[in-house]
């Protein structure tokens, strides 16, 4: 397993990504616009221009994409965002990371991993304190939160979905 900036040799894979959650369901937290780009050098393009505060859209930060790749099938088993700061929104609802794994790889520990590898490059980023943020009834997600060592903050209710969301700091 490992992290990969997404590029065009990974088109196909990142496609059967996308039609596993459209076929699915499930919000696809951490994959930008994926859900509704059916173009996947359209999303490569987005993922390129948010990596830079120069292209990010104004409403936006600049962020890292990552697909989580299988390497003995080329898999694309999740994905994964890293913030690099906060905006009003990410400070209170969204935190520094997110992420998503398909449907057919959970509850196999592949999202604690791919969190536990996004860590160091928050750290490069000058991240030492990450917040990462989870639905309060998801609970794979807070577990894998609580496995790379988060602790709870608090519970906030995000108006726009009208959704509980549970915060939780990563000291690194």
């Amino acid at each position: 397993m490992k992290l990969i900036v997404p590029t065009m040799e990974y088109e196909k894979e990142i496609q059967a990504f996308r039609k596993e959650f459209i076929m699915n369901g499930g919000s696809m937290d951490g994959c930008l616009s994926l859900r509704r780009m059916e173009n996947i050098a359209d999303w490569i393009k987005q993922v390129e221009d948010c990596s830079k505060a120069e292209t990010c859209p104004a409403k936006w930060v600049p962020q890292t994409q990552f697909i989580y790749v299988r390497e003995e099938d080329n898999k694309v088993i999740g994905v994964i965002q890293i913030r690099h700061y906060f905006n009003d929104f990410l400070e209170k609802y969204a935190g520094h990371i997110g992420y998503s794994v398909c449907h057919s790889e959970r509850r196999k520990g592949y999202a604690t991993q791919m969190l536990r590898e996004a860590l160091p490059v928050c750290k490069k980023l000058g991240i030492n304190k990450v917040l990462v943020c989870c639905l309060d009834d998801n609970e794979g997600s807070r577990k894998t939160i609580l496995n790379n060592g988060g602790i709870y903050e608090s519970t906030v209710y995000e108006p726009n979905n009208k959704v509980n969301l549970e915060r939780y700091w990563i000291t690194l």
